[in-house]
């Protein structure tokens, strides 16, 4: 049994059976159920009832045209409609007045596809431009990975902030690595050559290169040893790297070997540290975001991670590469971006957040108010209902 399908079932149920409900749901979007069906029904329901508000009878009945409209209307966008399914959807409805409930469920949803989506999207771009060492399209779709999380948080009803994860998650795909291309590699070893053979390379790359930017792991323990003798003021050549390899247990654990120093020390030692730092830099952003979008995607595929917890996680992983870029764009030269200034929606967040607790749930009614409504015809001892006072037009937000 699929939770979200009985979900989007109900709530189409509620609106079918109580209209007014929709003044509860202005925050919720066609696309945001996952069946076509179900999209072109609820679109319908919008469209219909914003030509003419379908009203209940005396006795608490609702208009067979308003489900019969509604059908009509979303046949015209998806095939396969009845009224019989209609008559399904009411079925599926425990309680219309619950809707704000059920509507909640299937925002809960969207969220998770979505920001799998744009996961996938980027962990894809990242891959594929991974030997060609292009930014420009893996930070472009980071930074829509970024804005959908930021627009999901508000509609949600949270503030758009990263959120750490607890020190022991389980039950979540580690993210793997992207494998070392080829040419990553030999570049790494051009450029620990060059900075042994040339005195003042150091000083070109040491301000923004780190040696977590190294793919291979050994590269960047020996860029660290040469990082420190330029950190110390200490001459870099063969023999002092040699000796601060040492020093540092790395030929002891296994970390290095003197065959890999070999091949570090004796590469050819001319060329630019500038360019090839920059394209080890380049390699950097673009594993750094494959990595995050992996991560993002285990976290969303969680069904039992709660939205607002989801979109927190989301942003805390997008942190290294936000870091790594930065210090690519200092690589550059350019311009650090300006701050973007807080649009109106940001502004009224925290009273959107109030709203948005308060329409989580519908009010408490009783037991001749909770009675179901029915269409077209009556039910023996059915009452009519009251409108749902649950606050409108707002969001509903979930405890994280």
């Amino acid at each position: 049994m699929d939770a979200l399908l009985k979900g989007e079932q109900a709530l189409l149920g509620a609106v079918l059976l109580d209209p007014a409900q929709l003044d509860t749901l202005s925050w919720l979007e066609p696309h945001d159920f996952y069946r076509p069906a179900h999209q072109a029904l609820f679109a319908a329901m919008r469209t219909h009832s914003a030509k003419e508000r379908p009203t209940r009878e005396a006795d608490g009945t609702v208009p067979m045209s308003w489900l019969t409209g509604t059908v009509a209307e979303a046949g015209r966008r998806v095939r396969g409609l009845s009224a019989s399914y209609a008559h399904t959807l009411i079925a599926a409805c425990p309680r219309p007045k619950n809707a704000p409930v059920y509507g909640r469920m299937v925002l809960e949803g969207s969220i998770h596809r979505t920001v799998t989506e744009h996961a996938v999207r980027l962990e894809h771009v990242a891959r594929v431009e991974a030997e060609q060492q292009q930014v420009d399209g893996v930070l472009h779709h980071a930074d829509v990975l970024a804005g959908v999380l930021g627009d999901l948080a508000r509609r949600w009803g949270t503030e758009p902030r990263p959120l750490a994860p607890p020190p022991a998650t389980t039950g979540l795909a580690q993210p793997v690595p992207s494998p070392t291309v080829p040419a990553q590699a030999e570049d790494e070893q051009f450029l620990l050559a060059v900075l042994v053979s040339q005195p003042a390379a150091m000083a070109e790359v040491y301000d923004w290169l780190r040696p977590g930017d190294f793919a291979e792991p050994g590269h960047g323990q020996v860029y660290r040893c040469l990082g420190s003798l330029h950190h110390r003021s200490e001459p870099i050549d063969e023999v002092t790297a040699l000796w601060e390899v040492q020093r540092r247990g790395l030929l002891a654990d296994g970390t290095l070997s003197h065959e890999h120093l070999g091949n570090v020390f004796g590469g050819p030692g001319a060329g630019s540290a500038e360019w090839l730092g920059d394209r080890v830099i380049r390699s950097s952003v673009v594993r750094t975001a494959a990595v995050a979008a992996t991560t993002i995607r285990s976290l969303a595929e969680n069904e039992a991670m709660a939205p607002g917890r989801l979109i927190g996680q989301a942003l805390h992983a997008l942190g290294p590469l936000d870091e790594v870029r930065a210090r690519w764009r200092t690589a550059n030269g350019l311009p650090s971006p300006a701050p973007a200034e807080a649009d109106p929606l940001e502004r009224s967040a925290p009273a959107a957040r109030v709203r948005a607790a308060l329409s989580r749930s519908s009010t408490r009614q009783s037991a001749a108010q909770d009675a179901r409504p029915t269409v077209g015809f009556p039910r023996s001892g059915t009452t009519t209902t009251s409108r749902s006072r649950t606050s409108p037009s707002h969001h509903p937000r979930s405890t994280s």
